[in-house]
């Protein structure tokens, strides 16, 4: 069979081990995948949607309701987006728990984590465009955050939110940077992303003569696994989003915030740690420190010994590997904690 352009995007052969999906999780290639809905679904909105503060959240109202097919496309879009946060978080701790970030792919994981930011901003911006009640907490918080840094927080707020509070400016700032700005970075980053794949020799195994099982999969039924997995995430996203509406609220009409709205579920985490007091150091500090920490991995702690690497949980890493799940337990405690009740 004489492969096509998508086999050319893969080695001509990998090891059969490291190519099973309970290694994989085949979480790399869903995330490509979903950023390509994501792209799709994304340019049909446009059709539609008017980034006024007037008639924001009416059009969307009007593509959900009025549009055919509209509330689909939407829905499609919304699932979409969380989904890709929560692949892209796998992808990052399967490639910690696994060693995967060794020499020569320190670069590639620096890459991953920028592709991870991009990934939560892109989110939190396309959620800020409802412009309806439901976004008012991280719109107002959010963006007072940044105005709790020391020298240069008062610019950088201005900057951001293009006035003195948020308004129109807001609004079309947000749309150009989630539509442009971030889409571009992002196409940028997993373009580089997948070359630095190829570059550095593909998925991380021992060397040759230190390999258990030296069996090998050829590209095409790489591709067949690949294409599978893609189909069952697209059959299980459609029916998701035609039973599961995506958030809809009324449009912001009143300046005071409601004290039961909640941050976007990717950042109750922070919205836990502001009840603990200053919001610099909860707000700003600490998640700066955890993404710094989680991108000196490959630079700081010790390296995972090749004969142990494409296995879960070597021996040789194992300090990056508690450090990575204390981070991901205390931030699913943080979160479980403020989707309490409040009393």
């Amino acid at each position: 069979m004489r492969p096509s352009f998508f086999h050319h995007l893969h080695p001509p052969t990998i090891p059969a081990r490291q190519a099973r999906l309970r290694y994989t999780l085949a979480s790399g290639g869903l995330a490509v995948f979903l950023s390509l809905i994501l792209l799709v679904t994304g340019l049909l909105e446009m059709f539609y949607y008017i980034p006024t503060p007037d008639q924001a959240a009416a059009s969307i109202q009007t593509l959900t309701f009025l549009v055919p097919y509209g509330g689909l496309v939407r829905n499609l879009h919304y699932w979409t987006a969380q989904f890709l946060v929560i692949v892209t978080l796998v992808h990052l701790l399967r490639v910690i728990l696994t060693g995967a970030y060794a020499p020569p792919r320190r670069l590639n994981y620096l890459i991953g984590m920028g592709l991870l930011v991009l990934a939560i901003l892109l989110d939190f911006t396309g959620y800020i465009l409802r412009w309806d009640e439901g976004i008012r907490w991280a719109l107002v918080t959010g963006t007072n955050l940044v105005k709790s840094i020391p020298l240069i927080g008062n610019a950088l707020y201005t900057l951001l939110v293009g006035g003195t509070q948020p308004g129109p400016a807001t609004l079309i700032r947000f749309y150009g940077w989630h539509i442009f700005g971030l889409t571009l970075a992002a196409g940028i980053l997993i373009a580089w992303h997948t070359f630095r794949v190829r570059r550095d020799g593909g998925i991380a195994v021992p060397p040759p003569p230190l390999r258990e099982d030296q069996r090998r999969i050829t590209r095409y039924e790489l591709v067949r696994r690949e294409v599978l997995a893609m189909l069952l995430s697209a059959t299980a996203l459609l029916l998701l989003s035609s039973f599961a509406p995506a958030p809809l609220a009324a449009p912001i009409t009143a300046t005071s915030v409601s004290q039961t709205a909640r941050a976007p579920w990717f950042f109750l985490w922070v919205q836990q740690m502001l009840k603990l007091g200053n919001p610099f150091f909860w707000g700003v500090v600490v998640p700066l420190a955890v993404l710094v920490l989680l991108s000196l991995i490959p630079y700081v702690f010790p390296k995972p010994a090749k004969p142990e690497l494409g296995r879960w949980f070597p021996k040789s890493n194992r300090l990056a590997q508690v450090v990575a799940l204390l981070i991901l337990i205390s931030m699913i405690a943080l979160t479980l904690l403020a989707l309490r009740p409040a009393s």
